[in-house]
């Protein structure tokens, strides 16, 4: 398995985010060829964070590259600040 963790700060509106993230966001992830979870978390203080796992490598950069054009096209007044994006192998899971 293989997962990236996105960190957005200065978010402007956590729950109209919350919304486009589950209304236009999440179907688009599920057709990731690979695709096994997503999280979109509030962490309060204007901070949100996204964790999605993929079956391999593959997966993952493609929803990286899907979050990219997400955003730039439905959350950028919301989402001011490129994300902190970090990716890698899952050493464990429960």
């Amino acid at each position: 398995m293989y997962a990236v963790v996105r960190r957005y700060e200065g978010v402007t509106d956590p729950a109209e985010a919350g919304r486009r993230v589950a209304e236009g966001f999440v179907p688009l992830l599920r057709e990731v060829p690979g695709f096994l979870a997503y999280y979109w978390v509030d962490a309060g203080d204007g901070v949100m964070l996204s964790t999605s796992v993929f079956e391999d490598r593959a997966g993952a950069e493609e929803s990286v590259r899907r979050a990219a054009d997400f955003v730039r096209d439905n959350l950028a007044a919301l989402l001011p600040n490129p994300p902190q994006v970090t990716a890698g192998p899952v050493a464990a899971s429960a």
